[in-house]
């Protein structure tokens, strides 16, 4: 991932997930804050949230079937996860803004997959393994999923972690909103290389892990969580 100096020119609201009291995660995630001037938020949330849910799962059946491994495999790791539903606006541009920032500098998720609803505009940019920034846009009704740090992890890297950026506006200066689904395991996950994507050529390039020490790794190394 390529390090900027730069802050990304937005501004979001996340939501996690949203267990019952006494649950033995609950410890582990942050408990959502729920404004009181929007009280129906709540409620359309967290619908929203397990449907997306419920998305990722039947993605996630697929891709065990892709590999040869029970149905359950990668679905499992998400049941009661760390995940996220982040609602994001990027503001129109102004003069006093860095500029050298654009709306997002090209990175990779850390989660397992990522599931990205049609947003309000154009911007979305991913990098091809030729090295190319292609433009991609959901369509009404259509979903975009990209692969994150964990499962390349995962697949020793058969799937390669998606590098994506958001850029600025060409032409009319307008708004942007959209809503990522960052899917994580539940923290005491254990992320192993699955033997299938080990061979002579490929031989395994990551220990185990927990999903959440490795977020927290990964949180240290891009500064959002300091030492």
């Amino acid at each position: 991932m390529k390090s900027v100096r730069e802050s990304d020119l937005k501004e979001f609201w996340h939501v996690g997930q949203e267990l019952p009291v006494g649950h033995a995660l609950t410890s582990q995630y942050s408990p959502n804050i729920w404004p009181e001037e929007v009280p129906e938020l709540k409620q359309n949330a967290v619908n929203f949230y397990r449907e997306l849910e419920r998305v990722a799962r039947n993605m996630l059946e697929t891709l065990a079937m892709h590999f040869d491994l029970r149905p359950n495999f990668f679905s499992d790791m998400i049941k009661d996860g760390n995940s996220i539903l982040r609602t994001i606006h990027y503001p129109s541009l102004e003069e006093s803004m860095d500029p050298n920032a654009i709306r997002a500098a090209e990175h990779e998720d850390i989660n397992l997959i990522t599931l990205l609803v049609e947003s309000t505009a154009s911007g979305l940019e991913l990098l091809t393994p030729e090295g190319e920034w292609m433009p991609v846009k959901a369509k009404p009704g259509q979903i975009i999923v990209d692969a994150g740090d964990m499962l390349s992890r995962i697949s020793n890297e058969v799937i390669p972690a998606t590098t994506h950026r958001v850029v600025n506006p060409e032409g009319e200066n307008t708004a942007r909103y959209s809503m990522p689904f960052f899917v994580h395991p539940y923290s005491t996950c254990l992320l192993e290389t699955t033997p299938s994507c080990i061979s002579e050529d490929n031989p395994e390039k990551y220990p185990a892990i927990t999903a959440g020490d490795f977020l927290y790794e990964r949180l240290v190394e891009i500064g959002l969580i300091k030492k």
